[in-house]
């Protein structure tokens, strides 16, 4: 590999010219003579970095500027640790060579990527790397060199690298590294000037900065690189989904001939959470086609956005065991051979930690909490888009009433399929806005009267919850419920509360025993349904998040379902209407007689 030079004569740049050329040369002899690894378990390989071609060498791209990245590092900077010249490992250098991959005409086969790896896999130290490299690296394509054919590259002039992510903490993971990545002689060649926070180099032509969940201050910028770490950890509550899109869209706005690139890196996400990884993870795969589907896969759900998307993981149903997590962990740990499969074992057979925890952590599988409700897949299977609820058909509808906190919902279920779908969604605004917001009773009641004058309405029933308005000390619902069991009460064939002295076509209220047990059968019956395919949906964003919000939540009623926590901000309100609904699409079909607001 390269020593590093101080470089003060012009005389010395051929001396560098060709120990760049080296080190490129070692990368090249090194990955074309490794030989293929022998995997222990089999796990699931995403991406081009451990893909091999017919010929059984690695899968490389035809033209990359990646070699030039190797090479400059290799040069420039260094293993403080080893004191020894900067060495990515050969899985590293592969994703490398793929993330600066160009096509026939010299352009970026890919603008994004996302890095999906197990936890001390070394996340922080390609992002530190690939920081630096990208401030002064000819990665830029300029021109084909006439005498190899090659790709030539260009320094970006007015480089501007981003290291981002929702908390200062998470920045400082990638930032610290930079001093003892960048030697003094690097630090003299380039001007650099290094704070705990950003670097300067080249009199200020060139920064990397960190930056944190301020999307109005980062409005409007124009980064040539952006890293965007732990994404797994970005979701709305913190300001990483507002945060995604502003970067995105900074990114998205760079002139032709600028290359602008954005890498995630992160570790399996917990699903269920609508983390911006997440996101990413379903948006890609979306791109891969269905294999579900009658073509075998060949109809994918969206266009192909020209994501790199690569992952090491455990396959699904791989067991996790004191014999079988050593060999897991040596397969899905890659090149990273610095990480014990001892400690890891005793990490993951301590009983304090959970099971969904080791898998996301360890085998870099995307888990779902053990107490979720349903998993993504088992709610995507259920997936039917092309399903529309037409005027004049025959439904029930469940509405969950709120004032201020948590989200008012009104989901509709046809008869005939079970098809289930929201007809409308109330809750507080972000910020300032939602200070003294509290649901427009106004608004709820015109699409409840829209809806009955739209469809066959049998079954309409809704949870008031008792709020009291906050001005007046009064039931802020039970007027209005009042109003819809006068006006609807007789053309409505299932009544929620059909005897009694309390009789009510529409108040099914969940303060009551007796309710609540209903309520818990309607639970098992809908995950029964989900599981086994039967719960028609027409993959409306806002009636999946609230599903895979959803936990189950032991009641003394049954196994019920709550949120993850009673100050949670991840709501769950549609998903119990749309399990109600089925519930009580379920209680009609069943009747013996439909009629007269009475169940026989």
């Amino acid at each position: 590999m390269a020593r590093l030079r101080n470089d003060n004569a012009a005389a010395l740049i051929p001396d560098r010219t060709r120990e760049l050329a080296e080190i490129a040369d070692w990368y090249r002899r090194a990955l074309a003579d490794e030989p293929a690894r022998r995997w222990n378990t089999g796990p699931t390989l995403i991406g081009p970095t451990w893909k091999r071609g017919a010929d059984g060498g690695w899968l490389l791209p035809e033209h990359t500027l990646g070699w030039d990245f190797l090479a400059w590092c290799g040069y420039w900077l260094r293993d403080s640790k080893a004191r020894t010249p900067w060495k990515w490992t050969l899985e590293q250098a592969r994703f490398w060579l793929w993330f600066y991959a160009l096509d026939d005409e010299g352009r970026p086969l890919h603008d994004n990527a996302v890095l999906q790896r197990l936890k001390g896999w070394g996340k922080d130290p390609m992002a530190a790397g690939g920081a630096v490299a990208s401030c002064f690296a000819p990665l830029t394509f300029d021109h084909w060199d006439p005498r190899t054919g090659e790709p030539v590259g260009r320094e970006e002039p007015n480089a501007w690298v981003q290291v981002c992510a929702v908390s200062q903490e998470q920045t400082k993971n990638t930032m610290k590294l930079l001093p003892s990545l960048i030697p003094m002689e690097t630090r003299r060649h380039y001007g650099i000037q290094l704070g705990k926070l950003n670097m300067y180099a080249l009199g200020d032509s060139r920064q990397i900065e960190a930056v944190t969940s301020s999307p109005l201050a980062l409005e409007g910028g124009r980064p040539t690189f952006l890293i965007r770490n732990e994404t797994q950890n970005w979701n709305s509550s913190n300001g990483g989904h507002d945060m995604d899109g502003v970067l995105s869209g900074n990114a998205a706005k760079s002139a032709d001939g600028v290359n602008a690139k954005m890498l995630d890196i992160c570790n399996a996400y917990r699903d269920g959470e609508d983390s911006v990884a997440q996101r990413v993870r379903e948006a890609w795969e979306g791109t891969q086609g269905d294999p579900d589907s009658p073509d075998k896969g060949l109809r994918p759900k969206y266009m192909d956005f020209g994501l790199l998307y690569d992952s090491i993981e455990a396959a699904p149903d791989t067991p996790m065991t004191e014999e079988s997590i050593p060999k897991v962990i040596a397969d899905v740990r890659g090149d990273s051979d610095w990480l014990s499969t001892r400690r890891i074992l005793k990490e993951i057979i301590n009983p304090k930690n959970p099971v969904s925890e080791s898998r996301r952590k360890w085998f870099n599988q995307c888990q779902a909490p053990e107490d979720a409700y349903v998993t993504s897949q088992e709610w995507d299977a259920n997936e039917h888009p092309e399903l529309e609820l037409g005027d004049g058909e025959t439904i029930a509808m469940f509405l969950d009433c709120s004032l201020t906190d948590d989200a008012t919902a009104l989901v509709a279920c046809r008869i005939s399929d079970g098809f289930t779908k929201p007809l409308g969604l109330w809750q507080r605004p972000p910020g300032k806005r939602g200070d003294a917001w509290k649901v427009p009773r106004e608004g709820v009641d015109d699409t409840v009267r829209e809806a009955m004058r739209r469809y066959h309405v049998v079954a309409f029933w809704g949870d008031p919850s008792h709020v009291l308005d906050d001005e007046t000390g009064l039931h802020y619902w039970d007027p209005l419920f009042d109003a819809w069991h006068r006006d609807y009460g007789r053309r409505l064939r299932l009544w929620a509360r059909p005897e009694g002295r309390d009789r009510h076509a529409v108040m099914f209220d969940m303060a009551r025993l007796d309710v609540q047990k209903r309520f818990v059968a309607y639970v098992d019956q809908a995950y029964t349904a989900i599981a086994d395919k039967d719960f028609p949906h027409d993959g409306d964003a806002r009636l999946r998040r609230h599903m895979l919000n959803a936990r189950r939540q032991p009641t003394r009623a049954g196994m019920s379902i709550a949120k993850e926590g009673r100050e949670s901000k991840r709501k769950i309100d549609l998903a119990f209407c749309a399990i109600a609904a089925r519930g009580m699409r379920r209680e009609y079909l069943n009747a013996r007689k439909q009629g007269g607001g009475q169940i026989w």
